[in-house]
């Protein structure tokens, strides 16, 4: 209203004039039938109610918003609401408490996509059209954008329409509330679906709209609209995201209602060779039993068995208080010895509780175990089925194997067979056990985990090389994206030139957020792959070929150039192991450890049971970009493999830590040896070692040979750099560059005839950066042995 009392009186005859044109070219439309007409919204409310037990997990800024819909008007999948479109609403109450409140104040005028939905074959202004929806903004910016938006598109859960549950049919709008504007009244609006059961096309029914905001109400026939001024909308969860409740029903009806649902629904059936028939023919007695005498822990235990048979590191069922007692009661005593496998077929003692069974008994570190019980190791670690089942991939199985063979009942007595380093002949001794947990919690894949710890950590360790921990991507999303952001920043600008990534203690999470924060180390939105989900209407799986998994790159400044190792192990499971995967495209990283991940390569969904206990299935089949399954039951496989071996279990630090330094370090090495500059024709450039402050090498060197060093810190150094030959005959010649090949500093002759030919004194090196040292010889004709030496200067 203000704004036409504002305008000049002279515009009034013209308005009046347009107002009865605008009516006039309307008049072929009948007008919609309106109910509660108060002129318009100018605020909205309603309730989000959600039982998905994955819709809160790492949200840290969770968003009402009006989106724009012209995404769906146009059937864009790439559509990007405009940020000005974007009118934030005010959430209500408790949003981790289902349902939360929102409330939304109307704009007077919203700056959303105009479209033409009228069909009347004449070019109109026409409508802008909105949902109510439900987001969460995961990279911090004052509105979403493209990475919050998933590449943009429409919303298919958790906003004021339904949407078709069946994958194939691409996020059609089948119902709900639309909130319209029509910035005149001579705009169409539909009032049904049509013949075709489709919004927006050729045989909409089309009636005319008032101008202003109207809610349109999709699950009427024909479509109401309401014109409340204060209307409720709530949002809808789909059947797809909705929690399946079968808690309610008896153990044998709910055990049915689990097998229909996984039978039709489980990604990898087939791939895994399950025979569901067997399934029920082997389990549905025991739910059957449980029922008939109401016993809830047998059901339980039964449960857990169910699970625990398919061979997928997903699924799992929760856990009761019987359970429990049961695994402490199983697990409660060691021999105060960890076993492991290594690489020449021994599974040798590796760790020792001191004065614990084992250990009184004479058993020695890197002692062979031979026999458990009377039976050969071999055979006792495969009949081993550990509390931490199922697995995805036998790795992890065996591994898990190997620290459950070595636990016991309370005070059991157990007969071991062993051989002790440099012994001729096995020993058989029989051991009571005793109520220690060091041993186990040493074989832990979890050892040094305290629970406090920061999704992403990060520093720079020796020689310069930036190191960081990803332990979940699971926590705070927003935290999550600021503290990786931050290292981006902080290592660019510090110049670090190879970066380390400790991924073997990340347990998953958001597949999403994991393959974004990999694409900061990319400069080309690759396709990643595809995901496949059950389709009702096809009864088959379905790969929306037209929707991959991308890369949504980052600001360029944020991206990383340096060289990257990624450190992997079995306990990167699900999220970790797409973000370790998709860090291999184009042999990006390198993947560094002594074992693949966990190899669980899916999407996974929860339903109930009774009790209530919770199921957890893989309903989302991974793939790659040529549509194979990539991860499930194979894992992120090491491309630099450590070993497993005496050595590397017995080593004082680090093995694959330090295998991942050694191996940037001659990446980079090689990287400044590519691209150097060519010092002259017929001269040749070799690549040397890395060199470190205190280091003195003695190499030799040809004429026409130019031989480079790398050289890392980690604080700021000034440094003294001497160059000769024990005689003092070599005419020596020695150059400093940067990693860009900028030279720095140069010394011919420092004092001729004396050992030390060429010396640069004083450099100040700051921390972080890389070295290049270059030995030569004058006018790179002579040959001979030269020493080097870099020491701190007093």
């Amino acid at each position: 209203m203000l704004k036409v009392i504002m305008r000049p009186l002279i515009f009034a005859a013209a308005l009046s004039l347009s107002g009865a044109l605008l009516a006039f070219a309307q008049a072929d439309l009948p007008a919609a039938e309106i109910v509660n007409d108060e002129g318009g919204p100018v605020a909205i409310t309603g309730e989000v109610t959600y039982t998905n037990t994955f819709f809160t997990a790492g949200v840290a800024q969770p968003l009402v918003i009006l989106e724009d819909q012209a995404g769906f008007v146009d059937r864009d999948r790439g559509f990007l609401m405009p940020e000005e479109s974007q009118v934030l609403g005010q959430i209500t109450s408790d949003f981790f408490t289902s349902p939360f409140g929102y409330s939304i104040s109307l704009p007077i005028e919203p700056q959303g996509s105009l479209r033409d939905v009228d069909n009347d074959g004449e070019e109109d202004t026409g409508v802008q059209v909105f949902a109510i929806a439900y987001w969460t903004n995961i990279f911090g910016g004052p509105v979403l954008e493209e990475r919050d938006l998933f590449g943009g598109g429409w919303s298919t859960a958790y906003a004021s329409t339904s949407v078709s549950s069946d994958p194939s049919a691409e996020g059609e709008i089948i119902g709900g509330k639309f909130l319209i504007y029509a910035p005149d009244d001579a705009q169409g609006f539909p009032s049904g679906f049509g013949e075709d059961g489709l919004l927006f096309t050729a045989d909409d029914p089309i009636v005319g709209v008032p101008q202003g905001y109207t809610i349109v109400d999709m699950d009427a026939d024909p479509f109401v609209f309401d014109r409340s001024a204060n209307p409720v909308v709530d949002l809808i969860e789909p059947e797809f995201s909705a929690l399946d409740d079968f808690s309610e029903l008896s153990f044998v009806d709910a055990f049915d209602a689990m097998v229909e649902k996984m039978r039709a629904e489980y990604a990898f059936t087939e791939y895994k060779n399950i025979d569901w028939d067997e399934m029920i023919e082997e389990f549905r007695p025991r739910f059957a039993a449980a029922q008939l005498s109401s016993d809830f822990d047998a059901y339980a235990l039964a449960l857990r068995d169910f699970t625990w048979s398919i061979p997928d590191g997903h699924v799992s069922a929760s856990s009761t208080p019987a359970l429990n007692q049961r695994f402490s009661q199983e697990t409660a005593d060691g021999l105060g010895m960890a076993i492991r496998d290594v690489d020449d077929g021994r599974v040798i003692v590796n760790f020792l509780t001191p004065e614990g069974p084992a250990e009184q008994a004479g058993i020695e570190l890197r002692a062979e175990i031979l026999d458990i019980n009377g039976f050969p190791i071999e055979e006792a670690i495969e009949l081993t089925v550990p509390w931490s089942s199922p697995f995805s991939t036998p790795d992890f199985r065996r591994l898990q194997q190997l620290r459950y063979v070595m636990r016991f009942p309370s005070n059991s007595e157990v007969e071991l067979t062993y051989q002790n380093p440099g012994d001729s002949e096995p020993t058989t001794v029989t051991l009571t056990t005793s109520p220690e947990r060091e041993s186990f919690n040493f074989s832990s894949f979890n050892v040094g985990l305290t629970g406090l710890e920061l999704p992403v950590e990060y520093q720079v360790i020796p020689p310069g090389i930036g190191y960081v921990r990803i332990y979940s991507f699971l926590d705070n999303e927003l935290l999550t994206v600021q503290l990786w952001e931050r290292m981006m920043q902080t290592f660019n600008q510090a110049g670090v030139p190879a970066l380390i990534v400790d991924m073997r203690q990340n347990g998953g999470g958001s597949g999403f957020l994991a393959d974004q924060l990999a694409a900061y180390f990319f400069n080309e939105p690759h396709v990643l792959g595809f995901t496949a989900f059950y389709d009702e209407e096809l009864d088959d799986f379905f790969i929306d070929t037209e929707r991959p998994d991308l890369f949504y790159l980052p600001p360029e400044e944020l991206r990383y150039q340096g060289e990257v190792a990624v450190l992997v192990g079995p306990n990167c499971a699900s999220a970790c192991e797409g973000f370790s995967y998709a860090t291999t495209i184009d042999d990006r990283a390198a993947i560094v450890g002594h074992y693949p991940t966990a190899g669980l390569g899916g999407s996974v969904q929860d339903f109930l049971m009774p009790g209530p206990l919770s199921v957890r299935f893989t309903i989302g089949r991974g793939l790659d970009a040529d549509e194979n399954i990539h991860i499930e039951g194979i894992g992120v496989v090491p491309t630099v493999r450590v070993p497993v071996t005496e050595e590397t279990l017995f080593y004082d630090g680090d093995p694959v830590l330090d295998t991942a330094v050694d191996y940037l370090v001659q990446q980079v090495q090689g990287n400044v040896a590519q691209t150097s500059a060519l010092p002259g024709e017929g001269v040749t450039v070799r690549d040397g070692d890395v060199i470190a402050v205190g280091d003195v090498i003695t190499d030799e060197i040809a004429a026409g040979e130019r031989v480079r060093y790398v050289l890392f810190t980690t604080a700021d150094t000034v440094l003294n750099i001497a160059l000769g030959d024990a005689a003092g005959t070599l005419d020596t010649y020695l150059r400093l560059f940067d990693l860009d090949d900028n030279l720095l500093a140069e010394n011919d002759d420092s004092v001729p005839g004396e050992t030390i030919n060429s010396l640069i004194a004083g450099f100040e090196f700051p921390a972080n950066e890389i070295l290049v040292i270059e030995v030569a010889t004058f006018q790179d004709a002579a040959a001979g042995t030269y020493e080097l030496s870099v020491t701190a200067a007093e």
